[in-house]
């Protein structure tokens, strides 16, 4: 099996090599330790204040789709190495996408302070911003976002017309100020906890009305029953949840299919 991945020529590699690198020159310089070698090698990649921590699988292919997958609240014990985080992640790349889980500024290696959401959602576009480098002419976007990161990403598709599709678990509309989606332009799912002691179903289910009242999307939503905040005992349910919904979204445009994990091979 080839090992050839579409990372930039620049890119520095820390440990053995997994890559010809064969893609065009990258726009940003970037540092790719693999740790692990072939399965998610750490990154580093330039941000609005400083250096952004990340773990990036590329597409099998130059044209593969793009996936961001944003954390929640960095004050709150929010890193890219959450467990539910780490599930988006596997359940995009084991769909052929191009993946970033990244720390926002102020966690992990990522510089930076915390600065309210305003400095996060610049994160998030130079994270994407990164991705779309190595893949340009990538077939489509999706951002996927956890608590305080759904609030992130719904304000990132609205600035980025390329984004087709999002996933939303608890989004803190009991929080913050979703009123920006005016309109949500995509399509997507927003997935709660019944028993979320931090975002109250109440104001999902309000947000969730609210956005199905918009034209030329589709909102659905599902609640899990007796899940908390962090899903602790349902995230079965909960990834069941994400990939039947990723099924259907993605039936009528196929991706072909990634490297097999390591877990899958003989």
């Amino acid at each position: 099996m080839s090992s050839n991945r579409w990372i930039p020529d620049n890119c520095h590699v820390n440990a053995r090599p997994y890559i010809e690198p064969s893609a065009a020159a990258h726009p940003r310089s970037a540092t790719i330790f693999t740790s692990t070698p072939l399965f998610m090698p750490e990154v580093i990649f330039p941000g609005p204040e400083g250096r952004l921590e990340g773990r990036f699988h590329p597409g099998p292919r130059p044209r593969a789709p793009v996936a961001l997958i944003l954390h929640s609240h960095p004050q709150a014990g929010g890193t890219m190495n959450n467990k539910l985080v780490q599930l988006l992640y596997q359940t995009f790349v084991r769909r052929g996408f191009a993946t970033l889980r990244f720390n926002f500024r102020g966690v992990g290696k990522s510089q930076g302070l915390f600065d309210n959401g305003i400095g996060e959602l610049s994160d998030a576009a130079s994270a994407l911003d990164w991705v779309q480098a190595i893949h340009p002419e990538a077939e489509t976007t999706w951002v996927a976002g956890v608590s305080f990161g759904a609030w992130i990403g719904m304000q990132l598709l609205m600035r980025r017309p390329e984004i087709r599709g999002f996933i939303s678990i608890a989004p803190p509309a009991n929080m913050y100020d979703f009123s920006f989606l005016a309109p949500c332009p995509s399509s997507g799912i927003i997935i709660q906890g019944e028993a979320d002691e931090v975002v109250t179903p109440s104001a999902v289910q309000k947000l969730v009305d609210k956005l199905r009242t918009q034209r030329h999307i589709t909102i659905h939503h599902d609640l899990i029953p007796g899940a908390n905040h962090f899903f602790a005992n349902e995230l079965d349910l909960l990834m069941k949840s994400v990939d039947d919904y990723l099924d259907m979204r993605l039936a009528t445009d196929p991706v072909k299919p990634a490297i097999p994990s390591r877990s899958s091979r003989s």
